[in-house]
């Protein structure tokens, strides 16, 4: 995921001084769909693993809404 972002960010850089080509274009695209999807897995499980300590000290897993 850091190479993803690092990838991106000398993307963006190399936008913002001199443009980008077709290619670079669609490379940041298909780049910024892949950081997106790890980043939602990630997320994900980070929720499915999360619990919440009721008052009486059960806990409870995280319910998806």
């Amino acid at each position: 995921m850091k190479n993803l972002l690092e990838r991106i960010n000398a993307l963006a850089k190399k936008q913002k001084s001199e443009g980008l080509t077709e290619q670079e274009i669609q490379e940041r695209e298909e780049l910024r769909k892949e950081y997106i999807k790890q980043f939602r897995a990630g997320m994900t499980d980070i929720l499915d693993n999360t619990y919440i300590k009721e008052p009486d000290g059960t806990l409870k897993k995280l319910q998806k809404k």
